[in-house]
């Protein structure tokens, strides 16, 4: 009965981390990696190891980074400056409190009152919003891809080399 509590804990925190992937601000990667451990856990790493475990923490950690430099790098291809990243920053946390429509226009309205409030250009406010939002949008593309690897690595070692 304990394990099928615990493997209920595991599954709820890889599908909390799934759907925290593409939310900003909820660490999904972390969650998807604590549940992957839970599962290695239960069946006392006997399929799951030290060396699969290192390299799942190594992706997760990865996952971090491309998100942390994925805003930047598209906001600097745009020529955005260091307030339009702040301001995205800000839009990113606001829009969680308005649904979809907020998450997809907080970054890229605070990019652009970002930069409005240095430049007082528009059309450059633009593509700072613009460069922002691209730069997010690829970085939670690959933050998905990294996790369908672990996932893929998680399940290869558990089931295919036993």
């Amino acid at each position: 009965m304990e394990d099928t509590f615990l493997w209920i804990v595991s599954a709820a925190c890889i599908l909390i981390g799934l759907a925290g992937t593409v939310l900003p601000v909820m660490p999904g990667a972390l969650f998807v990696f604590g549940g992957l451990w839970l599962a290695a856990w239960i069946e006392h790493y006997a399929y799951i190891g030290w060396v699969t475990l290192t390299i799942l923490g190594l992706l997760t950690a990865l996952t971090y980074a491309i998100d942390f430099f994925a805003g930047i790098v598209g906001a600097q291809r745009f020529g955005a400056s260091k307030w339009a990243i702040t301001g995205s920053a800000i839009g990113t946390f606001l829009g969680i409190f308005f649904g979809l429509p907020g998450i997809i226009l907080g970054p890229f309205l605070g990019a652009v009152a970002g930069e409005l409030y240095v430049r007082k250009d528009l059309r450059h406010a633009t593509q700072a919003g613009l460069g922002t939002t691209l730069g997010l949008a690829i970085g939670a593309v690959a933050k998905v891809a990294l996790v369908m690897v672990m996932l893929g690595v998680f399940i290869a070692m558990r089931f295919l080399f036993k």
